[in-house]
């Protein structure tokens, strides 16, 4: 006779069915586990794809890179010899770029503020481009557009060599029209550009191009060798300026050679 203390027997097949419930329960605690590990990762692995993609979201080109800034705390690395004492002093704007180069730009105004002159003084960093035509952005600076094409309008003398000198496509002779001029040296890399509108006859803005570069000094050179022996040496060269445009600043069998657009 049983106990009345002893519980109820346990049967094997109770164990069994006990057993197999909870070995169920863990699969399918189990499979619910790495489904919401295998959503998660679905989630993160669209979210690395969406920021992949953003940049071209925004634009099919590249963040533009910083360009040229005004150095307000540069200070002036080039003058001009001064005519006389009521000469009117140039506004100067210095520009550099995060690639090194360096822009010191002189430009005179008239009138209600027009431009009449403008000298540049471009020491190259990195961004400079090798393949890009010396003489294209002549015309935005000499405020003509980007659409214009020059010509070739010959060569001054100066105390830096000969210069080039440049004026919009189909100019007359005998029309008062604005003259670019550009200087490029290798060693060191520089760049001297700009335009004139003085003058009344084209040997008198000749003059006055060749005057203005002829009057440029350096004031420092910035721990630059190399650009004090240029001025050194052009300084050696340096000539009084002729106002009327005498025909020694021009050179005369150089002159008919360049003719041609841009």
């Amino acid at each position: 006779m049983q106990s009345p203390e002893a519980g109820p027997a346990t049967s094997p097949t109770q164990i069994h069915l006990a057993l197999a419930s909870f070995a169920d329960e863990v699969v399918g605690t189990l499979a619910r586990l790495f489904a919401y590990v295998g959503a998660l990762a679905l989630f993160a692995i669209l979210a690395l794809a969406g920021l992949g993609q953003l940049p071209e979201l925004q634009g099919d080109e590249p963040a533009a890179k910083p360009g040229w800034a005004v150095a307000d705390r540069s200070h002036p690395a080039f003058a001009l010899s001064r005519i006389d004492s009521s000469e009117k002093t140039a506004s100067y704007t210095i520009l550099r770029h995060p690639e090194g180069g360096r822009r010191d730009v002189m430009r005179w105004t008239g009138e209600a503020d027009k431009p009449v002159a403008e000298l540049e003084i471009y020491r190259e960093g990195r961004e400079f481009d090798v393949t890009r035509p010396a003489a294209s952005g002549l015309a935005i600076q000499m405020d003509l557009g980007a659409a214009t094409t020059l010509e070739q309008a010959g060569l001054i003398d100066t105390k830096f060599g000969p210069v080039a000198l440049f004026r919009p496509s189909g100019t007359a002779d005998g029309t008062q029209a604005c003259l670019g001029y550009l200087k490029r040296n290798e060693e060191p890399p520089l760049q001297i550009s700009g335009f004139s509108c003085q003058g009344d006859t084209l040997p008198a803005r000749r003059a006055a191009i060749a005057c203005t570069l002829n009057r440029l000094t350096l004031l420092t050179s910035g721990n630059e060798p190399k650009l004090a022996e240029l001025f050194a040496h052009a300084e050696l060269k340096r000539r009084a300026c002729a106002s009327q445009g005498s025909p020694d600043w021009l050179l005369g069998a150089a002159n008919a050679q360049l003719r041609g657009t841009l």
